[in-house]
């Protein structure tokens, strides 16, 4: 392996701190990028039009693209569009990245498979699996240094940079030109593909034209400031010498070269007719809406969740994204049922999006070009759909409620609370804010995502569930408490907590948390408290004047009618008794253990849903009544009950606009 050379070690040094101890300094080879001299901080700082507002990340990002001749704008907008430039302490992503500029160590299929690591191999170029090899390579740095130092990560994305353009035959000529690093930006992001290439590198030159300017994770300000003049050099794509993308899924945006890995729809337990996975046929939306798209995450690698979704003996999904590169597998087709939601009324209705990543691990990593191939996909099947794109109908998982009191403790609660729900609307195109400039009793959560930090304890490492650690970056949510104080004890959620405790600050307990979109009717309010109705009782949130946590919205909501005490709450809308024809059981609507009591108020998500229950028990769907769809008279309505939505029956409440 070749070591630094004398330049890049004081670059180095001056930027970052690191030594090289024990290293042989040698002269640069041929294939290195060509080096500028030495570039302490404050030269870098000196590149900056305003010098004193510069961060340090900032001035990483500029030392590197000096040293290597690369645009400093092109290697912000590739960071950005890898981990919107956050570090996460050095910790790998699900698919083998490390750092702002995600520089990957990913092993080969015969050796071991842990934690993502494999899960890039489908359509990724060979060379995208050790980018981090490669760059200690290139510079001579030590895995572990460009592993935990975020200038030395930003120096070997960089120098993988550099080498990239000059070995499509451009050189220094192209140091201010964004758009002549179009193939290098492509090759880059790692796919074999052209579509997946191209898109990324697409991307990356709609960030440059756009700008961009956040907090990083470790609470740097970095700013991209908008370039409208970029023309990006799309033929360069053609040296590159990537495969056509083939055929693709035909329930997705052609741009986004989704590939067609199909769930089996398969009798494996020969002669039980029940004993069939993994989906059932239907013929959305012909039979029934599809009034809802349901964002969940993996808790494994993008590989095994492929593995997993192709064995008729487990669950299924709509579609597989992946965290590197945002690449789309579709698995079912949307007009039949997947079983993904743990609610067989929200199954009926809903798509059910898989992302790579784990919950629990402070947001490692929703990557931004997940999150956009994510955003597109959804556009897409909202417009196919009809689905408005809102909280109430674009959902987690973690908001899907049990069928049954039994059921609730189980539930799910992904993506979890560093999935940047107010990000991914704005790219969703439907930002969430505010719909009225005057005070209305309804209340919409938008606490910010970037430097809201709540509250949480037990978030996990690597993948393992069993390794706790400090939850330290930004959340989508506010705390709920009992009363108007910080010091306060949580609200309580007795679907969680049967014995009627306080809900818990651990990453997985959603029991306490209003997140960003949720809507409540106020309850009430003292100094920089907001109080809302929520689970059947008074929850506050710290909401201060001048910095709210959340914004007046106009809508519906419901009471209980008048003359009752409380009324029930639901997990799903199938039909009455009546409804059903002989052949086909009556499946009963259980209350869920919450009620909605009188002089409360809830916000109304959707008054429009259907009451129906779609009988698929069997693998033959010729048999007589079975693969038919159920629907009844009775009206229920999609609320917003606690962190989790709910059902009641419009015969139990009263329905007003709230304006």
């Amino acid at each position: 392996m070749r070591l630094a050379p004398p330049r890049l070690v004081s670059l180095l040094v001056a930027t970052t701190g690191l030594a090289l101890s024990g290293a042989s300094l040698v002269s640069p080879t041929a294939a290195a990028p060509a080096l500028t001299t030495p570039t302490a901080r404050s030269d870098c700082a000196a590149l900056s039009t305003d010098a004193a507002t510069l961060s340090e990340r900032q001035a990483d990002f500029a030392a590197a693209a000096r040293e290597y001749g690369v645009p400093r704008d092109v290697l912000l907008a590739v960071s950005y569009l890898e981990s919107r430039w956050d570090h996460h302490g050095g910790a790998q992503s699900v698919s083998g990245g490390y750092g702002p500029m995600h520089l990957t160590n990913v092993r080969l299929p015969d050796q071991s498979l842990a934690r993502g690591e494999g899960a890039s191999l489908p359509q990724s170029r060979p060379e995208s699996l050790r980018t981090l090899l490669q760059a200690a390579d290139l510079t001579g740095l030590t895995t572990q240094q460009l592993r935990t130092d975020p200038a030395a990560n930003i120096c070997g994305g960089a120098a993988i940079l550099a080498t990239y353009q000059r070995e499509l035959g451009n050189s220094g000529g192209e140091r201010t030109n964004a758009g002549k690093w179009y193939g290098a930006v492509a090759r880059y992001s790692g796919a074999a593909d052209v579509s997946t290439a191209s898109r990324f590198a697409d991307d990356v030159m709609a960030t440059l034209r756009q700008g961009e300017s956040r907090v990083t994770d470790d609470g740097d300000r970095v700013r991209l400031s908008a370039q409208a003049d970029v023309r990006p050099q799309r033929a360069q794509l053609a040296a590159l010498e990537l495969r056509d993308s083939g055929g693709r899924a035909p329930e997705c945006p052609e741009r986004l070269a989704c590939e067609w890995i199909p769930a089996p729809y398969e009798w494996y337990g020969e002669p039980d007719p029940y004993a069939y996975g993994n989906h059932d046929r239907a013929r959305r939306p012909r039979d029934m809406n599809i009034d809802y798209i349901v964002i969940h995450d993996t808790e494994t690698s993008y590989e095994n969740t492929l593995k997993l979704v192709q064995d008729p003996e487990y669950v299924s999904w709509h579609y597989t994204l992946r965290s590197s590169d945002g690449h789309i597998a579709q698995n079912v087709r949307n007009k039949n049922v997947a079983w993904h939601a743990g609610n067989w009324y929200v199954n009926m209705h809903s798509i059910g999006l898989e992302h790579e990543g784990y919950a629990g691990q402070n947001g490692e990593w929703f990557t931004e070009a997940m999150y956009r191939t994510s955003a597109r996909l959804v556009r897409y099947l909202a417009r196919e759909y009809d689905i408005p794109l809102d909280r109430a109908h674009i959902i987690g998982h973690d908001q899907i409620p049990g069928i049954a009191p039994e059921y609730v403790a189980g539930m799910h609660w992904d993506p979890g609370p560093f999935w940047d729900w107010e990000h991914y609307f704005e790219l969703l195109r439907k930002p969430i804010r505010r719909n009225v400039d005057h005070p209305t009793g309804l209340r919409m959560v938008v606490p910010g995502f970037d430097g809201n930090k709540q509250p949480l304890t037990d978030c996990s490492t690597g993948g393992d569930a069993q390794t706790p650690a400090t939850c330290r970056t930004d959340t989508n949510f506010v705390t709920l408490r009992q009363s108007p104080s910080h010091f306060a004890p949580l609200v309580v959620d007795v679907g969680l907590h049967p014995d009627g405790s306080p809900s818990t600050t651990s990453v997985s307990d959603i029991g306490a948390r209003a997140t960003a979109g949720h809507e409540f009717v106020v309850a009430g309010r003292q100094g920089n408290w907001t109080a809302v109705w929520y689970l059947g009782d008074i929850a506050w949130f710290h909401d201060p004047k001048g910095a709210r946590n959340s914004k007046p919205v106009r809508g519906w909501q419901v009471e209980a009618r008048p003359g009752v005490e409380s009324v029930p709450v639901y997990g799903r809308a199938y039909p009455e008794e009546a409804a059903y024809p002989g052949n086909i059981p009556y499946q009963v609507v259980t209350p869920l253990q919450y009620t909605l009591k009188a002089g409360q108020g809830y916000v109304v998500g959707d008054a429009s849903i259907e009451t129906d229950y779609y009988y698929a028990k069997t693998f033959d769907d010729s048999l007589p009544g079975d693969h038919t769809q159920v629907v009844g008279d009775d009206v229920y309505y999609e609320i917003w009950f606690g962190h989790r939505m709910g059902y009641v029956r419009a015969a139990d409440v009263v329905l007003t606009r709230a304006r």
